[in-house]
């Protein structure tokens, strides 16, 4: 049985671990503040630049522009967009999932591959035959570990430019639309070929 001394020194140890994480979770809510201020600070800018994008492209002629161009799908490329690390609830899980329905269901019949932007959805698809990465794309893959302007232009540079050699027919992403902290929605987008409206399955996840 302990003695007084004991105890009195796991009162006081428990107390000292109250206080670092009580601590760590005020650093935490800051910094969480922080990045959901700056989400829905940036958001009318995105969705006002979605519209200027659409009507400029409804007036223009799509079919004289090679992004644009509509062709037999016979290659897809999905773009799954996942976080590095867990322990966010379905954040990352329902990227996954419906990654997986697209492959299984709506592209079974062709020949699919997927482009893992973050490590939750990489540790998935690398090892299957559906795991997409090149020379170009490889330096930058992590590009949450250094996300910036230029390694994002090289990744969809790349992608552009095999989407006009033929390598693909159809380019799609998956990611979370900001909702709030606690709230995501799984949103799937036609990168190309290019067309005057994106294509948005907010709330339908069909798995």
């Amino acid at each position: 049985m302990a003695n007084l001394k004991e105890i009195r020194n796991r009162i006081a140890s428990v107390g000292s671990t109250m206080q670092i994480t009580s601590a760590m979770k005020m650093v935490s809510a800051a910094k969480l503040k922080k990045a959901q201020d700056a989400i829905t600070q940036l958001r009318p800018y995105a969705e006002k630049l979605q519209d200027i994008l659409g009507n400029l492209s409804s007036s223009l002629d799509l079919s004289e522009n090679l992004y644009s161009e509509t062709r037999e799908v016979k290659n897809v490329l999905i773009i799954g967009i996942t976080s590095n690390r867990g322990l966010c609830g379905g954040f990352n899980n329902n990227i996954i999932k419906h990654v997986n329905f697209l492959v299984n269901t709506e592209y079974k019949n062709v020949n699919t591959k997927v482009l893992c932007l973050g490590k939750k959805i990489k540790d998935v698809y690398k090892k299957t035959d559906h795991y997409y990465i090149n020379d170009v794309i490889a330096p930058v893959e992590d590009i949450f570990s250094n996300l910036t302007f230029v390694n994002s232009a090289i990744i969809t540079s790349d992608i552009m430019d095999r989407f006009i050699k033929g390598e693909f027919d159809k380019v799609v992403v998956v990611y979370n639309s900001f909702i709030n902290a606690a709230s995501q929605s799984v949103k799937t987008e036609q990168f190309l070929p290019f067309v005057s409206t994106f294509l948005e399955n907010n709330n339908s996840i069909g798995y």
